[in-house]
């Protein structure tokens, strides 16, 4: 009975650490999800990279702070600080460490970014993507098939584990925002733009997407799902779609084609097609 007793006491104990250790999983990304793609980890490790910087520099503040309260402070009622008017040196110090600091955060910003929008042309997927009011439709441009949802009915997007997808984004309304928190990444669909880049998915799983620009009265509705299959997998929902009737490309005039904005309201214009 005894022993029992304290494998019973030891369960909470595991327990606990189970959670501090996901916990602490959590704390190090600093809100952000953990990241399901390749290109998910340069961006955790760009906002982990900044939360240091701003540490550091509380940390600096802080102690300056602290150390000037109790090394400059008034010890007798009778006693009158040194007065200065102004400090060359600290002056410079405390414009030239902020200015560092900035760059440097900026340097390292625009080189992961453009990374991150940088199109290899590698890709083994190609994704159109048409944000419409309040809902979107996947064109599966390889495998000649397509899924559209509704507001109340959310599409789900395929997308085949380790390898590389193309996302080509279109509106033909509004603007719109195409955003799956788990991978990092999003980025504005706007009319009259052809947007795009590449992401590849490291992890299989269903994940939430959504529409991260305010863009009218259902935009709350904006949602679609995302499922991170196996090839075959992927393979065989390319021909369920297709058995469904949904092959080929989606042709309504939710789609702008290549980003020309005469298409927009207009598709039967030359160059449209």
């Amino acid at each position: 009975m005894g022993k029992i007793r304290a494998g019973l006491l030891l369960v909470p104990v595991f327990l606990i650490t189970a959670c501090s250790k996901a916990s602490q999983d959590e704390a190090l990304r600093i809100g952000f999800p953990e990241p399901v793609t390749q290109e998910g980890v340069l961006i955790l490790n760009l906002w982990q990279g900044t939360w240091i910087v701003a540490i550091g520099v509380a940390a600096l503040v802080l102690g300056l702070l602290f150390a000037a309260i109790i090394l400059y402070r008034r010890r007798s009622d009778s006693e009158v600080p040194k007065q200065t008017r102004y400090n060359i040196p600290l002056e410079i110090l405390y414009t030239v460490v902020p200015f560092v600091i900035v760059l440097g955060l900026f340097y390292f910003t625009a080189r992961d970014q453009s990374t991150l929008i940088k199109l290899s042309g590698e890709q083994k997927h190609t994704v159109s993507v048409v944000g419409f009011r309040w809902s979107w439709a996947f064109n599966y441009l390889e495998g000649g098939a397509y899924e559209i949802g509704t507001p109340a009915l959310p599409p789900t997007l395929y997308l085949p584990v380790d390898e590389k997808v193309k996302f080509e984004l279109t509106s033909p309304d509004v603007i719109h925002s195409f955003w799956i928190p788990a991978f990092l990444m999003k980025m504005d669909v706007v009319p009259g733009r052809l947007n795009a880049f590449e992401l590849t998915p490291t992890k299989t799983g269903e994940f939430v997407g959504k529409c991260a620009e305010l863009c009218g009265v259902d935009h709350s509705r904006m949602l679609f799902n995302v499922k991170v299959v196996s090839r075959s997998e992927f393979d065989q929902h390319i021909q369920d779609l297709k058995a469904a009737g949904q092959e080929g490309v989606l042709e309504t005039d939710r789609i702008a084609t290549k980003g020309n904005p005469d298409c927009l309201g207009n598709p039967e214009l030359a160059g449209c097609k």
